[in-house]
């Protein structure tokens, strides 16, 4: 038996836990409830006894078998692993990685932001295998990002390193975004941001579409299902967002230079349509070289936090 790690991923309905070996092998993986309450009091006790249940039951020794924990959560991390707010969790000026190590008897843990981590463990096991440069967009809710340079998470100062869905592409934008800014990447590539996007042309338009009969109901899915049907007013809707998202990458290009971006998130689910939509537009505006980044999938879904969080020990 070799040697393990265990990653551990903090969502607001569900913590992820996976058992792995160090070379990247899933062992296990299982769930368990997000208790908020309290300010979020009981969620790493709650983690460290599931990990303690769990690792006992298979015969495994914390101290001597396993390597230690990784933990992505879901807010801004310094490099010492403090957390100053985690609106989600309920956590406040907290040091989630030295409490998780004290609950677990003294065992190494290391944490990151989720969506960092989320790019780590595509490029350890996902859809960046392979590279060690590489720049992860998750196109959810919202639009996440990590940033990964030479195998390691590139966080910044002050935890705002691959925030790229709060980048500011749109000028003529009225409505403010959730982090207060106005016409972020988020407000137009997320699945809410493509969305709202449909309704508006709806709106706007007199043009037939499928979309019409779903009103105000229209979610991303449609509007992707819509377009890769031939639907021409679906088909104007992801040509905007693919021109933000295509613009947000170029700048991001020219700053990081990466081998590959990686495309997550449950818009990603629209496969290479949704890539082809954004590659016209980012070779667009990157016609300074035909040598640069390419576009792909990634492959982890739901489970690349785990898979990153365990990479973090390694």
């Amino acid at each position: 038996m070799g040697m393990k790690c265990i990653g551990v991923d903090i969502g607001g309905t569900s913590v992820k836990i996976g058992l792995f070996e160090v070379t990247g092998e899933l062992l296990d993986k299982w769930e368990v409830e997000t208790r908020k309450e309290e300010g979020g009091k009981y969620i790493l006790p709650d983690v460290a006894s599931s990990i303690k249940s769990r690792t006992a039951e298979k015969g495994i020794d914390l101290k001597t078998e396993v390597k230690g924990v990784g933990l992505g959560v879901p807010g801004p991390v310094l490099p010492d692993g403090y957390v100053e707010t985690c609106v989600n969790l309920g956590w406040r000026k907290v040091n989630p990685q030295e409490e998780l190590s004290a609950l677990l008897d003294g065992i190494r843990v290391r944490s990151g932001n989720d969506a960092n981590v989320a790019a780590l463990g595509e490029m350890w096991q996902g859809g960046g295998k392979g590279y060690s440069d590489l720049v992860m967009l998750t196109l959810g809710t919202g639009v996440g990002g990590g940033v990964i340079l030479n195998q390691k998470i590139v966080a910044g100062k002050h935890g705002l390193g691959g925030e790229i869905g709060h980048i500011h592409v749109r000028d003529e934008e009225w409505e403010h975004c959730n982090c207060g800014g106005i016409g972020c990447v988020e407000q137009i590539g997320s699945a809410t941001g493509i969305a709202r996007e449909a309704r508006r042309k709806l709106a706007n338009s007199d043009k037939p579409s499928a979309l019409r009969e779903l009103g105000d109901t229209v979610t991303a899915k449609d509007v992707l299902d819509a377009a890769k049907a031939g639907d021409a007013l679906a088909l104007e809707v992801m040509e905007v967002v693919g021109h933000y998202l295509g613009l947000a990458l170029s700048m991001v290009v020219m700053i990081v230079d990466p081998e590959i971006f990686v495309i997550g998130g449950g818009v990603s689910k629209a496969g290479q349509f949704l890539i082809d939509m954004i590659q016209k537009h980012y070779d667009h505006f990157t016609v300074i070289s035909p040598r640069k980044a390419k576009l792909g999938l990634a492959t982890l879904g739901n489970d690349a936090g785990i898979y990153g969080a365990a990479r973090l020990i390694l």
